[in-house]
C-alpha cells in the first residue's frame, strides 16, 4: 500500500470517509467486530461534530415517527456505548446525565410536553423521573433563568462534549487495528478509494462525509437527500460550578447547555441555504445571545469564551440516510442527522457495521 498502510486485522477491508460521529462510530463498530478499517478525512473547516451543543435528550421533541424511534434509541445506546469504549481503554467523552429542564412562559405549553414526555419515559432506559417544577426550583437548579419560567425536570437529560466523543471513538478504532488517515479520499468507483494519488483497497466504503458527502459521491453520479445547514454557537463563562447544571430547553430551535468549569453554550441559529460558509456572522452571533438572554437573563454578565460554527448534515425530508446505495454493491452512506447526529450517531453507526459484515460475510 505504501506510505499510508492499512489495517491488520483479518477480516474484510472497510475503507470508512469521513471521521465526524458518523464515520467514527461506524468505524469502531466495525474494528470491534473484526474489520480491517481505514478512516480518512480532510479535516475541512464547519464539521457539524467540532461544534455540536451535545445535548442528548430526544423525549421532549415535537416530532414523531421513526425518526423519534432512532433519536430515542440512540440516547438509550449511551450506556452501552460508553461500556464499549471503556472495553478499548477510552474513559471519557464528556458524557453527564445532568437532567433537563425544559422551560416556557405559558403554562399550557408545558402541559403538552410533560403529557409526550411522561408517555415516551415510560418505554425508556435513561429517560430517567419527569416531574413538574416551579420556576423557583428551576433558578435552583439553573440559576441564570427568568422567574417566570413553567418548568418540567427530565432527570436522564445528558450531555456530551462532541469533539472528546470524536476522539474517542477514533482512539478505540485505533486501538482494535484501525488506520486512520488525515487526508482527502477520491472516490473513484464504487470500492475504489484514492488517497494522495494511492489506492487503498476496500471489500466496503462508507461515506460518513456530513454535508460534504454528496460531493464525495459525485463522481459516481449518485446524490442523498442531504444539505448543509450552518449552526452558530456561543460559549459563555460563568463564575459558579455548573458540572451538575442541567441543559435548558425553551420548546423553541435554540438551548443552553452546561458542561464543567463554568462553561455554557448558547445555540444554535438554523440557517437553511448557507452553503459551505462555515463564517460567524453578526446576524448569528446576535440571535444566539438574544435567544439566550430571553431565557436566562443572568447570563448577561457573562464572559463569552468562544463561537463555533458547524455545517449540520440536513436531510431533505425527515430523516437521515443510512445504508447501502442501490445497485453499487460494497458501497454504504451514513449522514443526513441534522442536529441529531451525537444523539443518533453512534447508534446508526453500530447497527450500520453490524449490517455491512453481514452484506460481506
Amino acid at each position: 500500500m505504501g506510505k499510508h498502510g492499512v489495517s491488520n486485522s483479518p477480516g474484510p477491508a472497510v475503507v470508512v470517509i469521513g471521521d465526524g460521529v458518523a464515520g467514527a462510530a461506524t468505524a469502531f463498530a466495525l474494528a470491534r467486530r473484526g474489520a480491517a478499517v481505514t478512516i480518512v478525512d480532510a479535516g475541512l473547516p464547519g464539521r457539524a461534530t467540532d461544534a455540536g451543543a451535545g445535548i442528548v435528550q430526544p423525549w421532549s421533541t415535537g416530532a414523531g415517527g421513526d425518526f423519534y424511534e432512532f433519536y430515542a434509541a440512540g440516547a438509550d445506546f449511551y450506556p452501552e456505548l460508553i461500556d464499549r469504549l471503556a472495553e478499548a481503554g477510552v474513559h471519557d467523552i464528556g458524557y453527564r446525565r445532568s437532567g433537563a429542564l425544559v422551560v416556557n412562559r405559558e403554562a399550557a405549553v408545558i402541559d403538552e410536553v410533560e403529557a409526550r414526555v411522561r408517555g415516551r419515559a415510560a418505554v425508556s432506559r435513561t429517560a430517567g423521573e419527569v416531574r413538574r417544577v416551579a420556576a423557583a426550583e428551576a433558578r435552583e437548579l439553573f440559576p441564570p433563568l427568568a422567574d417566570d419560567l413553567h418548568a418540567l425536570h427530565i432527570a436522564g437529560g445528558a450531555r456530551v462534549d462532541g469533539r472528546a466523543l470524536r476522539t474517542g471513538l477514533l482512539a478505540a478504532a485505533t486501538s482494535l487495528g484501525a488506520t486512520h488517515l488525515d487526508a482527502a479520499a477520491a472516490l473513484d468507483a464504487d470500492r475504489v478509494v484514492t488517497v494522495d494519488g494511492e489506492t487503498v483497497p476496500a471489500d466496503a466504503v462508507v461515506v460518513a462525509a456530513g454535508a460534504w458527502t454528496d460531493h464525495v459521491l459525485l463522481p459516481l453520479g449518485v446524490r442523498v437527500p442531504v444539505e448543509p445547514q450552518r449552526g452558530q454557537l456561543v460559549h459563555l463563562r460563568v463564575d459558579a460550578d455548573t458540572r451538575a447544571w442541567p441543559s435548558v430547553h425553551p420548546v423553541a430551535a435554540h438551548y443552553l447547555v452546561a458542561f464543567d468549569a463554568g462553561r455554557i453554550v448558547a445555540g444554535a441559529t438554523r440557517e437553511a441555504g448557507s452553503g459551505f460558509d462555515a463564517r460567524v456572522t453578526a446576524a448569528g452571533v446576535r440571535q444566539v445571545l438574544d435567544d439566550a438572554l430571553a431565557i436566562a437573563p443572568g447570563l448577561a454578565d457573562a464572559t463569552v469564551i468562544e463561537t463555533r460554527v458547524g455545517l449540520r448534515p440536513a436531510p431533505e425530508g425527515d430523516l437521515p440516510t443510512a445504508g447501502p446505495v442501490d445497485d453499487r454493491p460494497g458501497l454504504f452512506v451514513s449522514t443526513g442527522f441534522g442536529a441529531g447526529g451525537l444523539t443518533m450517531g453512534p447508534l446508526i453507526g453500530d447497527l450500520l457495521a453490524e449490517r455491512i459484515l453481514a452484506t460481506l460475510a
